[in-house]
């Protein structure tokens, strides 16, 4: 796959419809970033490079440039993709829901995954890439591609033109920022609660159009957040 992962048009089709060849180039890819990742924790991002991780994974530096372009797209991956498959999950949602239900459900089953395998090392992979300046630069790319992928997957499920009504592109970057918001204090928290119900209630407040709190009183629903 020669282009990169923030200049793709559109993406990913979920898990269960890929061929097997495309299932074994999503699977060498995440080697690749868990192995960056991993490197990353034990050196220091400064002292990775691109040849540590191909040797890591026993492939050669042409087939990671088939992956990213650098060892920053490598360490931003997982959340990226994270995001772009909330685009694919949004689309397969019954017509019969609304679109917050619809939209709600898209954005947290990327992240079902990781909280099965909460791990400490999956938590300080995931913080790296959300606390790093330079990670934060590459996910943000990333995060504005798949943007741009559900702005679409939304205007077309509300019949509008993702090119000239704002609400596609508003309701897509708003939940996206809802969802990024929520794990990055989650990640910080010493006992954190559980992740999707932060998720799904982030964006059920999104919803209601983010009421003020009442004054001198702070909402269960707030309090979750601190």
């Amino acid at each position: 796959m020669a282009m990169s992962r923030t200049t793709r048009a559109g993406p990913p089709p979920p898990t269960a419809a890929l061929g097997l060849r495309e299932r074994k180039k999503r699977a060498l890819r995440g080697e690749l970033s868990l192995a960056a990742l991993r490197l990353a924790k034990q050196r220091g991002l400064e002292n990775v490079r691109t040849e540590d991780i191909v040797a890591a994974v026993g492939v050669s530096r042409r087939t990671f440039s088939n992956h990213f372009a650098n060892k920053y797209q490598a360490l931003a991956d997982r959340l990226v993709e994270r995001a772009e498959q909330s685009a694919s999950v949004f689309r397969a949602r019954p017509r019969g829901e609304t679109l917050w239900q619809a939209l709600s459900a898209a954005m947290i089953a990327p992240y079902e995954h990781l909280v099965l395998d909460d791990s400490s090392e999956n938590r300080e992979a995931t913080r790296l890439v959300m606390e790093d300046p330079s990670l934060r630069a590459e996910l943000w790319k990333g995060n504005f591609a798949a943007q741009q992928a559900l702005a679409q997957a939304i205007a077309e499920r509300t019949g509008l033109d993702v090119d000239r009504e704002i609400y596609p592109s508003l309701v897509a970057a708003t939940a996206v920022a809802a969802v990024m918001t929520v794990l990055g204090r989650w990640l910080r928290l010493k006992r954190p609660p559980p992740l999707l119900p932060m998720i799904r209630e982030a964006l059920e407040l999104v919803e209601r159009g983010l009421p003020e709190p009442l004054p001198r009183r702070r909402s269960k629903l707030l309090r979750r957040f601190t």
